[in-house]
């Protein structure tokens, strides 16, 4: 039996998430459906999270244990021919036996895009939150420093989740204004907020309540104080709204 890593890029946007569901196209289930064409096993697609419904991914990380012999570049083009244009396998290699996707990294990065106020571009109503407000991100940056390190996220947790406690680190948190994004070539004049997020591990929703939480503070609805109380208190209630998830890409898994 071989351990094949798989590095996954995908559009969410038509997808009800990462996890198997019936009756609903989900990305794990599409790459199992593949699995099954290429090597005539039925085998369980592993992932290194579980991206919500409409959530995209950059870099995410999935394995399947096989009998199959055909080499790793072999399998790649083979599921890619399989699959459905926006889900692309663009990197599978052997690994060691004891790897796993989801408990051996280290830390994953979301990356989270904001329309701001402004001109507007078609392109990207799909990855990102367009917003008619004018937010304050000196206000959402200062806001971002009281949710830095080790803390009980439980405010930041949705209904569901099955992780076993509320506690996670968030490494780095950065919120960057920009004028303008390059878009397959082209130079879009939009403004743009452009929020990071690196943490050991998330908790259900989190990045998009962290992101909804934010957006309060750049309204002026909520003061760094506020965060911080919020923390203390570990009642969603008290948190920002969960953000949308067309504006959310898992950007990076480190191991």
């Amino acid at each position: 039996m071989r351990n094949i890593r798989l590095t996954i890029q995908y559009d969410g946007t038509d997808y009800s998430g990462w996890q198997v569901q019936k009756n609903a196209a989900t990305i794990q289930g599409l790459l199992e459906k593949a699995v099954h064409s290429v090597t005539g096993e039925t085998l369980r697609v592993t992932g290194a999270g579980r991206t919500d419904a409409g959530v995209h991914a950059f870099d995410q990380v999935a394995l399947i244990k096989t009998s199959s012999r055909l080499e790793p570049d072999i399998i790649k083009n083979a599921l890619n021919a399989q699959l459905p244009v926006d889900i692309r396998i663009i990197h599978a290699e052997d690994i060691h036996e004891n790897f796993h996707p989801r408990y051996d990294a280290k830390n994953k990065t979301y990356t989270y895009l904001i329309s701001r106020p402004g001109p507007y571009s078609l392109f990207l109503r799909r990855y990102s939150w367009q917003l008619s407000w004018q937010l304050d991100p000196a206000s959402m940056r200062e806001a971002a420093s009281r949710l830095k390190g080790k803390h009980d996220f439980s405010c930041f947790q949705a209904s569901g989740c099955s992780a076993r406690h509320p506690l996670r680190e968030i490494m780095s948190l950065d919120v960057v204004e920009s004028e303008s994004v390059v878009f397959m070539g082209f130079t879009l004049d939009v403004p743009l907020i452009k929020i990071s997020i690196t943490a050991n591990s998330f908790l259900r929703h989190m990045a998009r309540n962290v992101v909804g939480t934010l957006v309060e503070a750049g309204k002026g609805r909520l003061t760094p104080n506020e965060i911080t109380e919020i923390l203390e208190l570990r009642d969603r209630d008290k948190a920002g709204p969960t953000a949308p998830a067309c504006g959310l890409f898992l950007k990076k898994i480190e191991y």
